[in-house]
């Protein structure tokens, strides 16, 4: 099934049931006011949305509503975790070779992962809003989950069952304020301000054969400034799955209902060393920084410059016969 936050007075958004086709939605105070109502009582309310949302889709709801991305917050509009990894290490990899750095071979068998900000999270159709466009403004394109309670110590062999709802992020960088941060030892603060969420949040069945080994199989799209900018298959390359993911998050601690897991920069490397542009024919990036490292790389430099105000980012996933699986993040950015 799927489903979403609609937009009202409050800072949770309300809670709606979408349509297959995601042209139509309901909501349903009667079973949870919110999404992170209806993850705490997960398996009291899910039957309960699954037969809502079988009739909405087959057109028996008279009263179902026309849905419109604009009107949605994030899935959650705030959750109380949000933990990213970096599961491409291939993104990893080439980031540090810019730099003439090798990655440490523990990064193959223990994955990064930072905590972020989740407090305030961004509409899919919000706008970025920042202070200034001289700090290095990058989009992130990636995979996120969202998990029931999961507890403290669960394997990776066990750590899938709990994935609940999957959906897009634009995981929001500022690159120019990266290295500052990391060489005082602490981690991102400052430098990952709030992300945002595909509009659609769905259930892993819904995505059928394309969610297995806990990845989703199927092409990431971003389309920047209304120009194709990369394509890679989320399931390739992809060293650690979420269930990996989820493990690791939870090895030293319970993860509540509703904690995002982000599956860090999707990444391929198409056969080459380091991947190419779709221009050069290749399936592209999911962040300027990754082009702008291959410039280095073969040139010295780079050459293209990160986001400006004014500038937009498309990301999406379509399946196989066109149909758009989670809606789209369609942002700009601009000054606060």
């Amino acid at each position: 099934m799927k489903l979403a936050s609609i937009k009202n007075q409050t800072r949770d958004g309300k809670l709606v049931v979408v349509s297959k086709d995601l042209s139509r939605y309901i909501p349903v105070p009667h079973i949870a006011e919110t999404m992170q109502q209806a993850l705490d009582n997960w398996a009291v309310v899910e039957g309960q949305l699954q037969e809502v949302y079988l009739a909405l889709t087959q057109g028996e709801l008279a009263d179902a509503l026309a849905f419109e991305a604009g009107q949605c917050e994030s899935p959650l509009p705030r959750a109380y975790q949000w933990a990213d990894g970096s599961a491409y290490v291939n993104h990893v990899e080439l980031v540090r070779k810019a730099r003439s750095a090798e990655i440490p071979e523990s990064f193959w068998t223990d994955p990064l992962m930072y905590q972020g900000g989740s407090d305030d999270f961004i509409g899919p159709e919000d706008d970025v809003l920042l202070p200034s466009d001289e700090w290095g403004v990058d989009f992130e394109a990636e995979v996120a989950v969202i998990t029931d309670d999961v507890p403290m110590g669960v394997s990776s062999d066990n750590a899938g069952d709990y994935v609940r709802l999957v959906m897009l992020v634009n995981d929001v960088s500022l690159r120019g304020l990266i290295p500052g941060e990391l060489a005082k030892g602490f981690g991102f603060f400052q430098s990952k301000p709030a992300s945002a969420f595909t509009p659609v949040a769905v259930t892993p069945d819904e995505l059928g054969s394309h969610w297995r080994d806990s990845k989703l199989h199927l092409p990431l799209l971003s389309e920047y400034n209304g120009k194709a900018f990369g394509k890679p298959q989320a399931g390739e390359d992809m060293t650690f799955n979420f269930a990996q993911l989820i493990a690791h998050a939870a090895k030293t601690r319970n993860l509540g209902a509703g904690a995002v897991i982000g599956s860090g920069t999707v990444s391929n490397k198409q056969g080459t060393q380091w991947g190419t542009s779709i221009e050069e024919g290749g399936v592209g990036y999911s962040c300027i920084a990754e082009v702008r490292m291959i410039e280095t790389i073969r040139d010295g430099k780079p050459s293209t410059s990160f986001m400006k105000f004014g500038d937009s980012i498309k990301i999406e996933m379509f399946d196989e016969d066109g149909n758009n699986l989670f809606g789209s993040i369609e942002q700009k950015i601009k000054k606060a």
